[in-house]
């Protein structure tokens, strides 16, 4: 049998591939740091708690369709290829975003409006579902073996600089807009900017080469049996990662509602979280490429453990732009470290003629529980209990389940493999 050399990509189809990475996770993630105002937008009601748990639900349902957007594009993409999956998950989120950004508020077309609303979520959910699997895999796969961490680092790096982008906007719509205007839809700008972009994504995706050999659809997929343990690790860990993700994603919402702060101030900790995942998911590729996949993992993870009890005890006592970006940046910058070092790990312990289909769907399962009901659970913790630190007891004991599970990870990088 005949084999196909492994492409050998340049930086700037790196970049396109992150870029894409940003986009999709920009267009599906504004809408929680806009949850405040698309519950008042789509879901209004006497009780401004109630409106937000309905804001937080509808985000909730884009993570239900997740795992069939895992399970169909995932498996397009190790049959048919990398870049068509990449490009048919890009479109679809484009389209999505666009539709929750055109929609009519609740004041003009009544129950239709967040029927609508939880529509395109759902679409979106699909899309977002189908591109962490063959994305993933194209960069593991045509990276040079010594760099495969920062290479698929630059997966969770596209996530964090979409969070980051969207804190930056949402800041600056809060500084040219009051709260008002801001609710009225001031928010759908945020939305229709990430939509401007997807052309250009596209346009970029299309240069990109094929990781997926000739032949690989011709080889039969390996049993479960062979990569049953990885799967269950890899739950695992990504459903603690999504917890400790969202939780983070939360701080925004957390600070308007629960600590009182206007939103100049509130999208601080959008700000620092995205800054300390940028600057975290690289660091994690590269500590995972130098020292091991496990190290990057388990150490990181651990101080997760230990610090996010303190953290928010630390906001609720001293709320204000320097608390938050302190807590966001430094809760994010563990987290990013920690799962890049989780996805290499996971990427590269799948055989590669199910690695695009099974990281899709195992990803798209722990998200897709967790991570759309991280924010509601906190918002009805918070709210049942009246303990501003009930967000970082749920978080904290999902750090502790991911360090139980990584803890129990093999070592799969090149260089200190066994």
């Amino acid at each position: 049998m005949t084999t196909t050399a492994t492409p050998r990509i340049t930086a700037a189809q790196v970049a396109g591939v992150t870029l894409g990475n940003a986009l999709e996770f920009y267009d599906f993630l504004i809408f929680t740091f806009f949850a405040v105002e698309i519950g008042r937008a789509f879901f209004p009601a006497t009780n401004p708690q109630s409106s937000l748990l309905a804001a937080l639900a509808t985000f909730g349902a884009g993570f239900l369709t997740r795992p069939l957007g895992g399970f169909v594009l995932g498996i397009f993409g190790d049959r048919v290829g990398r870049r068509p999956a990449m490009l048919v998950s890009f479109a679809l989120i484009g389209i999505a975003s666009l539709g929750v950004a055109l929609t009519p508020s609740y004041a003009t077309i009544g129950i239709a409006a967040p029927a609508l609303v939880i529509f395109w979520r759902l679409l979106q959910g699909f899309a977002l579902g189908g591109e962490v699997g063959p994305s993933t895999a194209f960069l593991a796969e045509a990276a040079p073996p010594h760099l495969r961490g920062l290479y698929v680092s630059m997966q969770m790096f596209g996530q964090n600089v979409a969070v980051l982008i969207a804190g930056l906007i949402g800041w600056a719509l809060a500084q040219m807009l009051d709260d008002v205007t801001l609710a009225a839809w001031g928010w759908r700008i945020a939305l229709a900017l990430g939509v401007g972009v997807v052309p250009i994504g596209l346009v970029l995706r299309r240069t990109l080469p094929e990781s997926l050999p000739a032949e690989a659809a011709a080889i039969a997929p390996p049993p479960l049996s062979s990569y049953r343990r990885t799967a269950v690790i890899a739950f695992l860990a990504l459903l603690s990662g999504t917890i400790m993700t969202y939780v983070t994603n939360f701080l925004t919402t957390f600070a308007k509602t629960t600590l009182h702060l206007p939103s100049g101030i509130a999208f601080w900790g959008t700000i620092a979280v995205g800054v300390g995942g940028t600057i975290g998911a690289p660091l994690g590729g590269w500590l995972a490429d130098r020292y091991g996949r496990r190290p990057a993992m388990i150490l990181p993870t651990l101080l997760v453990c230990l610090i996010t009890l303190p953290a928010f005890w630390l906001i609720t006592v001293a709320p204000g732009k320097a608390s938050l970006f302190v807590v966001g940046c430094g809760l994010r910058l563990a987290i990013g470290i920690a799962l890049s070092a989780v996805l290499v790990h996971i990427t590269e312990d799948f055989p590669p003629r199910v690695r695009s289909g099974a990281l899709s769907i195992v990803y798209a399962l722990a998200i897709s529980i967790f991570g759309g009901s991280t924010q509601f659970v906190v918002a009805w913790l918070t709210g049942v209990t009246g303990s501003p630190l009930a967000p970082a007891w749920y978080m904290a004991a999902a750090a502790v389940v991911g360090l139980v599970a990584v803890f129990f990870a093999r070592e799969t990088a090149p260089r200190y493999k066994r």
